[in-house]
């Protein structure tokens, strides 16, 4: 399930899984210039960052916003037929692959605000369900959500601690949980560990952060 999936740092991920697809890039290492869909969840600039889209941007690239980014996804270059702008509880697709939305805000906190209609994603590759959360508390759409495999934030001060990230997964109870959202701006090794320590049993975590 895990297979040709990096965690390239924070909340960037890396798909290679027929397509290349990114959600969030961020601190992009070099020029790869390789993405056939990108996914943002939110404009916050460690999540819309312009300069690493530029890096991992070719001119065929397909990126997956919110609405307040759309301005500024013109702006790098992509043509309106390269850009689709998503909503929160709804249902696309990308270059055939199909994804849902689902809501990502701040319950206790204003960083997030539910208003903004910024979003995590539900999509399924070779018949694999997986959840990239966004930046999000937990909430009670994001409690009703069913996928094999989750990318859930564990930081604290933007988003869901370490151990209400394991609260959640405990609730949507998918085979794989994977820790984002630590290591970088927010969050540390001893939050991977609170997270690890809370999960029940039968939920395997995978740590592709290194």
């Amino acid at each position: 399930m895990l297979e040709n999936i990096k965690v390239l740092c924070h909340s960037s991920i890396k798909f290679e899984k027929g397509q290349v697809l990114y959600f969030d890039p961020y601190k992009v290492n070099e020029n790869y210039n390789d993405a056939d869909v990108i996914f943002i969840t939110h404009s916050h600039y460690d999540h819309f960052s312009e300069e690493d889209i530029l890096k991992v941007k070719k001119e065929t690239t397909k990126i997956v916003i919110p609405e307040d980014v759309y301005d500024k996804s013109m702006e790098l270059g992509f043509s309106e037929e390269n850009i689709l702008t998503v909503k929160p509880n709804e249902e696309y697709e990308v270059n055939g692959i199909k994804f849902k939305t689902i809501p990502a805000y701040n319950v206790n906190k204003n960083f997030h605000p539910r208003a903004n209609n910024w979003i995590g994603y539900i999509i399924t590759l070779d018949n694999v369900v997986y959840y990239i959360a966004g930046d999000t508390d937990i909430i009670e759409e994001n409690k009703k959500v069913k996928c094999d495999v989750a990318f859930v934030p564990i930081g604290g001060t933007y988003t869901m601690t370490a151990k209400e990230a394991a609260t959640l997964v405990n609730e949507i109870k998918p085979k794989v949980a994977i820790p984002i959202h630590y290591g970088l701006i927010v969050g540390t090794k001893e939050d991977e560990e609170i997270f690890k320590e809370n999960l029940n049993d039968d939920i395997k975590c995978e740590v592709l952060i290194k």
